[in-house]
């Protein structure tokens, strides 16, 4: 390898803590990435990695080296990019990881292909934690906070839980006028694919605790949506999930005063990556059009 690859088999490396998967992200064998390590703590004359048979990890060497050599590539990138822009629009794949609620985001994202017609979208729906530098993407779209240092973020908007059902189902049932009311009704529980509990449904209960009947539960939103518009019971939506049926007066929602409840969902990236064209057209959009007033 010359001393740009070095440098790039030692970033992989260090950011993959593993030559193995180093190796497989660049398309060589591990004991090249080994070697070139190698050869690049000899010329500097300082070891970059602790290594063990089951651990890696940097020296404060190593991590000083490596900021450097993310600024390093992220120059080279810029320099790369701003080529590109001379040449006509956003173009090229981009690879984004989007939440099972991501499906019901599907408004915003045609709209993006549309406009950009030029950009090659591979979208993956999960709920899991992906690694988004591990993994190979290019972005991925969260709700919740964020802990990881590697990672640049900004947010998409905001959005709330809310109970609904049909207007059938509550002139059958009756409409509940305070939370322990729904002791007496059909309750429709969203269940987290990523630890298999119960969402916990966002009520300000006083002093009385009580259960909620479990009248049936689903691991993505869409069931839920259906038999709340079928009139099977209450469900606890997000609001960007339900506009269209709360225009349409299909489903209405209850004990909105009882409710305490705001996530964010926000987009993350590589801090090491440059925010290439077709990366910052999509996070704009989606910034611009996932939640609009």
């Amino acid at each position: 390898m010359d001393s740009l690859g070095s440098l790039n088999a030692f970033v992989q490396a260090a950011e993959a803590r593993s030559f193995t998967l180093a190796g497989r992200k660049l398309g060589v064998s591990s004991s090249a990435i080994g070697k070139a390590v190698a050869r690049l703590e000899e010329r500097l004359g300082v070891r970059l990695f602790h290594r063990s048979t089951r651990t890696m990890t940097l020296t404060p060497e190593g991590s000083c080296f490596l900021e450097r050599c993310r600024r390093i590539f992220s120059e080279l990138e810029a320099a790369e990019q701003e080529l590109a822009q001379t040449q006509g629009a956003p173009r090229g794949k981009l690879r984004v990881s989007m939440p099972l609620a991501g499906m019901l985001m599907m408004p915003a994202l045609s709209a993006f292909m549309r406009a950009y017609p030029q950009i090659e979208l591979e979208l993956d729906f999960t709920d899991r934690l992906v690694d988004v530098i591990d993994e190979g993407f290019d972005a991925v779209v969260r709700a919740g906070d964020v802990s990881d240092s590697r990672l640049m973020t900004r947010t998409l908007g905001t959005f709330r839980l809310k109970l609904l059902g049909s207007p059938g189902y509550f002139a059958r049932r009756g409409t509940p006028r305070k939370p322990e009311d729904l002791e007496s009704h059909a309750c429709l529980h969203h269940r987290f694919a990523t630890n298999g509990k119960l969402e916990r449904w966002p009520l300000r209960r006083g002093r009385k605790d009580f259960e909620l009947p479990t009248t049936a539960v689903a691991n993505t939103i869409e069931p839920l949506i259906s038999m709340a518009e079928q009139g099977l019971g209450i469900a606890c939506l997000p609001d960007f999930a339900i506009r269209r049926q709360l225009e349409e007066g299909t489903l209405v929602t209850v004990l909105d005063a009882h409710l305490q409840h705001s996530g964010t969902f926000r987009m993350l990236w590589p801090s090491s990556r440059y925010l290439s064209p077709k990366l910052k057209v999509f996070v704009d959009f989606m910034a611009q059009n996932l939640f609009p007033a």
